[in-house]
């Protein structure tokens, strides 16, 4: 393995996440009650961050909501490009459903500029949400030696052109993207192929990748980390005559144990991420698939991430307390469960 990787990714990067991984080890009842877990009064107040096209909690995070009020945090669901919320007002930030920022990027990224200016608190932090927004990452973490899909960057104007050097089967994606949005898949040189990427928008960059069969026929892997630590995957696979998971589009999502070498590639790959300088990782979802022996990486949610907390209840729980305990130095809690 490459010489960053010098520590193995369950060592927390960020101090709460240890006292995390102690407390949620079964077989360390001991650590656990040596690491008691904030509960705030008055509550704190959280915003969990939302969009347009979908301004509520996702029925997905109410276990999460749950959790939280547990701890004395009473979260606020708030549009991320609402101009009527006072951000300021909130001791702290969860970034959770911004499902529509790459479709205003230049605004979004305004959006993170000014919550940097007011100081608040915000889990992920945003040097790492704005590196995870464009997918032209993945070459970063190819070049410390983690197995991607093979992917070629081009400029919305230089697509034919790049494409004329290639063959086969591909998928064309914006580098700033989610949910298939601006997403072709087709045959190069093929005329139905030919008339979708004329539709594609000339101002975007965008990324071209081989179509992965492996996606059909076997599914996608979704790894879930919090704190650096693993706790659930599922894999998702698409509806009939399709290629895409996102269950809008029919796909399903099962709970499903990876074997350890899934599940080492998705460390190494977090590893990676740290060696880039993003150690403070509070929660991600590493999407991935086996080809020939070989997971993958897709992408890694650091922003946006859709959980699974309906998979794996008890995550939401964990997410939580490490939430309670990342965020403690906000206030001081005036009980702790033990």
């Amino acid at each position: 393995m490459p010489a960053f990787r010098s520590t193995p990714l369950d060592a927390p990067t960020h101090p709460s996440a240890a006292q995390q991984a102690a407390s949620t080890d079964a077989a360390s009842p001991d650590a656990a009650q040596a690491s008691p877990i904030p509960r705030f009064d008055p509550p704190l107040s959280i915003a969990l961050v939302t969009s347009q096209v979908h301004p509520d909690i996702d029925p997905d995070d109410e276990g999460l909501v749950v959790a939280l009020r547990a701890h004395g945090i009473e979260p606020s669901a708030c549009m991320w490009n609402d101009p009527s919320v006072d951000w300021a007002a909130f001791d702290a930030l969860l970034v959770r459903s911004t499902w529509d920022y790459f479709q205003h990027y230049t605004e979004f990224l305004r959006w993170y500029a000014h919550i940097a200016e007011l100081g608040v608190a915000i889990v992920n932090p945003l040097p790492l949400l704005i590196w995870n927004s464009d997918k032209r990452y993945l070459l970063e973490l190819a070049k410390l030696d983690v197995p991607i899909i093979a992917t070629t960057h081009a400029r919305g104007d230089e697509l034919e052109a790049t494409l004329a050097s290639m063959s086969g089967e591909v998928v064309v994606k914006p580098s700033v993207s989610g949910g298939a949005w601006h997403t072709v898949r087709g045959r190069i040189g093929s005329g139905e192929f030919d008339q979708a990427l004329a539709a594609l928008p000339r101002e975007l960059d965008y990324l071209i990748q081989p179509f992965m069969p492996q996606i059909v026929e076997q599914g996608e892997w979704s790894l879930l980390f919090f704190g650096g630590v693993y706790s659930h995957a599922v894999l998702k696979k698409p509806g009939a005559d399709d290629y895409r998971v996102q269950t809008y589009f029919g796909g399903t999502a099962d709970l499903t144990e990876p074997g350890p070498s899934i599940l080492a590639a998705a460390r190494h790959a977090l590893q990676a991420v740290t060696a880039l300088g993003y150690r403070d990782q509070a929660y991600v979802r590493v999407d991935g698939v086996v080809d020939d022996g070989v997971f993958r990486v897709m992408e890694l949610e650091f922003i946006e991430p859709f959980l699974h907390f309906a998979a794996h209840p008890p995550a939401a729980g964990l997410f939580a307390a490490q939430l309670a305990r990342r965020w403690q130095a906000l206030r001081a809690p005036a009980t702790l469960i033990t």
